[in-house]
């Protein structure tokens, strides 16, 4: 008895909870447009008002880490996305992006921003969300994310109105966020004409990547795409 109990700990914590694991193109952050794995965690601490991916909160199936390496590699394309929900709310989820990096991959992992990314590998390219007041989770940045940003990591911000972009632009400028990394500026799906937000960039001469979600102009609000 003492035997199972000292290795079952180590049996059960080989597997992450997983929504859904897909092939589409990236639709944000600077890779978009390129064929991408997207393997969506289960869970998050986390409920901004726009969320597009709440289906994500609750359910999903527990897979090992071993097999979902095995199936991402198995699709035969380079890049693969590790999003969520809040992909590092499962502390495995370090462990998936170590694994995913020593196959070759060009991994990337999107994240709320809420929680700790020190510990994430250096291969790793992470894409912060900067939540902002219309999120409704702004209280929620982890600032100190700032210091473990490196080359090829992005800051993105999800603007509902003006205020957001106002709030956005006092933050770029009060944390010098340019020099720290790229910074992307997106309206949310529904609630900021992307022309506005576009406009407003190129009258402000700002040193931001705006964008869209290029996937929702091409499938909608499809899961899975």
């Amino acid at each position: 008895m003492s035997t199972d109990t000292a290795i079952a700990p180590t049996a059960a914590a080989d597997w992450l909870r997983i929504t859904e694991v897909f092939l589409s193109l990236q639709g944000e952050s600077t890779s978009v447009g390129l064929p991408t794995v997207f393997v969506r965690l289960t869970g998050c601490p986390l409920r901004c008002g726009y969320c597009d991916s709440a289906y994500a909160f609750h359910g999903g199936r527990r897979v090992e880490i071993a097999d979902l390496v095995a199936e991402v590699a198995g699709y035969g394309v380079q890049h693969v996305t590790v999003s969520g929900g809040e992909p590092l709310a499962q502390k495995r989820c370090l462990d998936l992006l170590t694994r995913l990096c020593d196959l070759g991959l060009s991994v990337s992992l999107e994240t709320s921003g809420a929680l700790d990314v020190g510990a994430v590998d250096a291969r790793v390219i992470k894409v912060i969300d900067i939540k902002t007041p219309g999120s409704g989770e702004s209280a929620r940045n982890h600032w100190e994310n700032l210091q473990h940003l490196g080359s090829g990591d992005q800051l993105k911000f999800v603007l509902c109105d003006r205020a957001d972009y106002d709030w956005a632009n006092q933050v770029l400028r009060e944390r010098n966020l340019p020099e720290l990394a790229e910074v992307l500026y997106s309206p949310s799906w529904g609630q900021l004409d992307p022309t506005d937000l576009a406009n407003w960039i190129v009258e402000d001469r700002l040193p931001v990547r705006f964008q869209v979600q290029l996937h929702k102009l091409l499938w909608g609000d499809v899961p899975g795409k």
